[in-house]
């Protein structure tokens, strides 16, 4: 890839991909907050209509299959094709695409939604507002889409993966407001944010944004 940290990010999915499915195995059962979020993002998709929506950087799938299970015509789009292969082995029936949210292999206007369900973390500053610009240019008007992410202000390098694997992946924490701010720039309206487990070390947001209808 073009791209050293697209080919790093890739190479450490590939091989951590087991282990990290285990990671986040039953994380919407114990997280309301999460689940209310996706409830919502659902509405949104039926209130525009319905349609197809896009979970880009799907990982096993697991967010993908929720949405299915909410009425939602929803598919996975993930850059490692390890990935790719457990959401299809797991969640039999759905489409797993693989791809890279950096270049979409969709039309202009194509989807209804977009989720990127912590995705997001992994692209560096330089490199989000041409994704938002990508997650703008396959959405229909008044397209929702949900952005969740790390709140902070740092950039954590790892490289041990939860297999014990060794990887090579940056993770950006980044505030709401900056987040906002490259949404704005990429022609998103900001509907609402939510900051949860703000009084932790590491809380988590998500943005609802859409597009102009």
């Amino acid at each position: 890839m073009a791209d050293s940290w697209l080919g790093d990010t890739r190479k450490s999915y590939d091989a951590d991909a087991d282990a990290y499915a285990e990671q986040v195995e039953g994380l919407l059962e114990t997280n309301p907050y999460l689940r209310a979020s996706l409830a919502l993002f659902a509405d949104l998709v039926r209130d525009t209509g319905g349609g197809t929506v896009a979970d880009i950087g799907c990982g096993p799938g697991y967010v993908t299959r929720h949405l299915h299970d909410l009425g939602v015509d929803a598919f996975g789009i993930d850059l490692s094709p390890e990935m790719v292969a457990l959401a299809r082995r797991d969640h039999p029936g759905l489409r797993f695409d693989v791809g890279t949210m950096t270049d979409l292999d969709l039309a202009d206007g194509s989807l209804t939604g977009v989720v990127a369900f912590w995705s997001v973390i992994h692209i560096p500053d330089g490199s989000v507002p041409g994704v938002f610009a990508e997650f703008r240019r396959v959405l229909r008007p008044g397209g929702p889409l949900l952005v969740g992410f790390h709140v902070g202000d740092e950039v954590r390098h790892t490289t041990t993966g939860y297999s014990g694997s060794s990887i090579n992946v940056d993770s950006y924490r980044r505030t709401p407001a900056t987040m906002a701010g490259w949404l704005r720039d990429a022609g998103f309206t900001v509907n609402a944010e939510l900051v949860m487990r703000p009084d932790e070390e590491v809380p988590g947001a998500i943005i609802f944004a859409s597009t102009a209808v």
